[in-house]
């Protein structure tokens, strides 16, 4: 038997099996999802959002998809509502409550303590005629013909499939609120997922050395300043405005080309027109710019001014790239 074969026929039909319920969600979308959504749209408080077991997972990762795209959410665990944290749930907040079976012990317990606070209960549920389906104001149907499992037994299509539900609510209520990709950055500072939203190019050449020589600097004081300033290049200026570019590469064209280098000044090796950056552009643009014309820095102009470079080993180190 080709046991490698086997492994990927598995994990095939997984993906498969997945995708096909998935796709079947569609048909599953009613007008129970718009009121829902204008539920929540509507509301003054938060989305508590509960389950138990596998989907008490998911119900975090809904919560924390939620927050990061606009709408204030907290994750409830089932168990621990019935058992002394229903206080989580105040006044005005929606809460969604997610299961497989909608008639889990918990759930059962959970939803009456719901409604009998007051508030606006949403069910993402694999049955409709389980009591959180019923019971619940808007009950939307995550309903899956058989887990990935073999032995349908092994919460996995039905998870996936609550999941993705959840995403489509979050990104409804996103793209109505019209959360802004400046608002993304808002809520995601740290890490290289907030730094390409936010972080700029003068945020980065304020960091580095200004190499600069004049476009009458020989051979020696071009490469001694190229060496000082540690970024593999230097701007060459002509009364105050840079009229080329001199880089590593540069420097070993030089050498190739010319037996004797004496006499030579930036202006000869230099290259003319270099590519530019306004410091106001986000780093990411940055990057984008030099991959495309295949270049490792830019030089940062503000108008005539020289400010510096930008070299793609910045943005390497800030976790850019």
């Amino acid at each position: 038997m080709n046991v490698n074969k086997t492994i990927l026929d598995i994990a095939k039909r997984t993906i498969e099996n997945e995708s096909e319920a998935i796709k079947n969600l569609i048909a599953q979308l009613d007008d129970q999802f718009e009121n829902a959504i204008d539920c929540i749209l509507k509301s003054n408080g938060r989305v508590v959002v509960s389950g138990v077991g596998k989907s008490a997972i998911i119900a975090a990762k809904i919560a924390a998809t939620l927050n990061s795209t606009g709408t204030p959410a907290i994750f409830m665990h089932a168990a621990d509502a019935i058992h002394g944290d229903l206080g989580t749930v105040q006044k005005n907040d929606v809460v969604i409550c997610i299961s497989k079976s909608g008639n889990t012990e918990e759930i059962k317990m959970l939803v009456p303590l719901i409604k009998r606070g007051g508030n606006k209960l949403i069910a993402i549920t694999g049955n409709m005629d389980s009591i959180l389906a019923k019971q619940a104001d808007f009950a939307l149907s995550t309903f899956v013909e058989k887990e990935a499992c073999p032995n349908n037994l092994a919460p996995t299509t039905s998870t996936t499939a609550q999941l993705v539900m959840g995403d489509a609510m979050a990104i409804c209520l996103l793209e109505i609120r019209g959360f802004s990709s400046a608002d993304f950055a808002k809520f995601h500072p740290g890490g290289s997922l907030g730094k390409k939203l936010y972080l700029r190019v003068s945020d980065i050449v304020s960091q580095n050395q200004i190499p600069k020589v004049n476009s009458s600097s020989n051979v020696k004081e071009v490469i001694i300043e190229i060496s000082a300033k540690m970024l593999g290049v230097t701007a060459v200026l002509e009364g105050g405005s840079v009229v080329g570019i001199v880089t590593d590469g540069d420097i070993r064209r030089m050498l190739n080309k010319y037996d004797n280098i004496n006499g030579l000044t930036a202006k000869d090796i230099m290259t003319k027109s270099p590519k530019t950056i306004t410091p106001d552009v986000l780093a990411i643009k940055a990057l984008e710019q030099m991959q495309k014309m295949g270049i490792s820095q830019l030089l940062v102009m503000n108008k005539d001014e020289y400010l510096g470079v930008v070299h793609i080993h910045n943005l390497i180190n800030e976790g850019i790239l």
